[in-house]
């Protein structure tokens, strides 16, 4: 059995530059932090998470998709805002 990918510290780098407003380079490892997301389906902090992958990606009927299953409102305030939520639920 293959053990579930988790989020590397390069992830997390992408998330939070993101988050600020910064250039985000989409490419491969944006991909597989997307797969992690998906790979997770039905945990709700990863199923929040992906949401956040699709609003920063402009994807808001998706980001909607996700957030309705993750249980949560889209976040009003900055990405950078919703990703330190999420940190702080993971964190408990």
């Amino acid at each position: 059995v293959m053990a579930r990918r988790r989020m590397t510290p390069g992830h997390v780098r992408l998330f939070q530059q993101a988050g600020k407003g910064g250039h985000c380079k989409l490419g491969k490892e944006w991909e597989e932090a997307h797969e992690i997301c998906q790979a997770h389906e039905g945990e709700q902090p990863f199923d929040w998470l992906h949401a956040v992958v699709h609003r920063i990606e402009g994807d808001d009927w998706n980001a909607g998709y996700w957030y309705q299953r993750a249980g949560k409102e889209r976040h009003d305030g900055s990405v950078e805002d919703e990703l330190q939520m999420i940190r702080a639920e993971i964190d408990k």
